[in-house]
Order: structure tokens, then C-alpha cells, then sequence
């Protein structure tokens, strides 16, 4: 049972649409729950949707006819829906890869936020957010160089991808070491005074 509505000249979409079509482009018929999955590996790079913003995507191409759905009978279960990019949703998805400006990516950090206010808490409880902070950045790096190991080699842009958010998280990494040394320093010349 595939949509067949003519699709909307330019549609205006969001970046986690244009993430679900490219998700959808490599080839496969993907549930919500299978585009959920295949988004948890994004979420070292910049995208990570709930379950309901990907449904959400998948209605409003389904109405732009960037994606046809077809159910899968399943016994004692509701029937499942699996979704595949069209044509249209291709030339879409390429047009925007092609064409769209080039935007600088919103930075929202609120380990640096915090610091940025450190005058207003003490230097333990600076040093205890910036490892944290820093623990979690190991953690991701850990977590890519697993992710590069698994991709297949039928997908070396991910793997290209993973290679640069390893490269971002090393460099977190090192400014975080940075910071935490001219933070002692701060402190060591305060106790001085």
C-alpha cells in the first residue's frame, strides 16, 4: 500500500527530515523503531530524535510524498509499517545536500555556560563538572572508534563522519585539559593572595 500523492514543489523541511530521508536512502524499508535505532549511532555527531519527532518526520513527508509506507502483516501484533524514500524524496534529499547554505552548527554547551559563571561557585565544584564533562567526552570517543570498527565498508561517509566526531571529542578533550590547568592555576594564585 503505497502513498501515491504528487509531491509539494520545495518543501520547507527541517534538519531531522532531511536526517530521516538520508537514513531512508541508503536503500532499506525502515520502521520508526528501525529509524530510532539507526539514529542512535547519530547521536555522536549532532542528531539524536525522540521516537515521536521521528514519527512526526515520517508524517510530513508521507504528505509531501518524499516516502511511501506499505503495512507488513504480523500475527497477534499490529501490522507493521515500513517506509521507503521515492523518487521524489530522493531528488529532495540531493537538492538539499547539494544546495543548502552552509550554516555554522548551533552550539549550546553548558559545561561552558557554567564556567563562563564560575565566579559564582567554588573551584571544587568547577573542576568536578569539567571531569565529568570530560569523562563523558572519553566515553564518546570510546564509543566512535567502536562504531568506526562496525560500520561496513559499503558505508565509508559514516565512517568518514566517525572519524571527525573522534576528531571533535579529542579536541574537547584537550581543551578540557587546558582549561583544568589554568583553572589550578587561578586557584593556586587566589590562595597566594
Amino acid at each position: 500500500m503505497a502513498q501515491e500523492e504528487v509531491p509539494s514543489q520545495d518543501p520547507a523541511l527541517p534538519a531531522t527530515a532531511y536526517a530521516v530521508l538520508g537514513l531512508l536512502s541508503f536503500g532499506q524499508e525502515l520502521t520508526g523503531y528501525d529509524l530510532r535505532k539507526w539514529a542512535m549511532n547519530l547521536r555522536y555527531f549532532y542528531w539524536s530524535p525522540a521516537q515521536s519527532q521521528i514519527y512526526l518526520e515520517l508524517r510530513r513527508l508521507l504528505e509531501h510524498g518524499l516516502v511511501e509506507v506499505h503495512l507488513e502483516e504480523q500475527k497477534s501484533r499490529p501490522d507493521k509499517r515500513l517506509y521507503r524514500i521515492t523518487e521524489a524524496g530522493l531528488k529532495v534529499f540531493r537538492e538539499w545536500l547539494d544546495h543548502a547554505p552552509v550554516a555554522p552548527p548551533l552550539l549550546k554547551h553548558s559545561v561552558a555556560l557554567r564556567l563562563f559563571f564560575g565566579h559564582q561557585t567554588n573551584h571544587g565544584r568547577l573542576r568536578e563538572v569539567l571531569t565529568e564533562y570530560r569523562d563523558w567526552a572519553v566515553e564518546q570517543t570510546n564509543g566512535l572508534t567502536l562504531l568506526r570498527t562496525e560500520l561496513d565498508q559499503s558505508l565509508p561517509y559514516p565512517g568518514l563522519v566517525a572519524t571527525w566526531g573522534s576528531a571533535y571529542f579529542a579536541a574537547e578533550i584537550t581543551a578540557i585539559d587546558t582549561v583544568l590547568a589554568d583553572l589550578d592555576r587561578m586557584e593556586a594564585a587566589r590562595e597566594q593572595d
